[in-house]
């Protein structure tokens, strides 16, 4: 499926902080615009990707959308949890199922 055009727009440049990567998130991390989430103490650890990294996100309604990855951590029942930044700002929260990775290169 194709980015909609509603949230189809140019990639922007990886970000050189504001990003968690090679540990979990903490509570101080969310308050900080470092993490989208911290699971207080009860991450298994980091996921092992490529922090920050582009790709899309699948949401509710099954557009995709273009973010940027800035944390990637298992959660006690062994989900994968991944925290992204979108185009405008906000952050939203999705399962590793829901997103496609696409590297650190902007893709076109």
């Amino acid at each position: 499926m194709e980015p909609t055009q509603e949230t189809q727009s140019s990639w922007p440049d990886l970000p050189t902080e504001g990003f968690i990567s090679g540990r979990a998130a903490t509570v101080d991390d969310v308050g900080n615009g470092d993490a989208a989430f911290s699971m207080d103490g009860a991450s298994q650890g980091p996921i092992d990707i490529e922090i920050p990294q582009y790709a899309l996100w699948t949401n509710e309604v099954g557009e995709e959308v273009q973010v940027v990855v800035v944390q990637a951590e298992r959660a006690p029942d062994g989900s994968q949890i991944v925290g992204m930044r979108l185009f405008d700002g906000g952050e939203v929260v999705g399962t590793m199922p829901e997103v496609e990775l696409l590297g650190q290169t902007k893709p076109n």
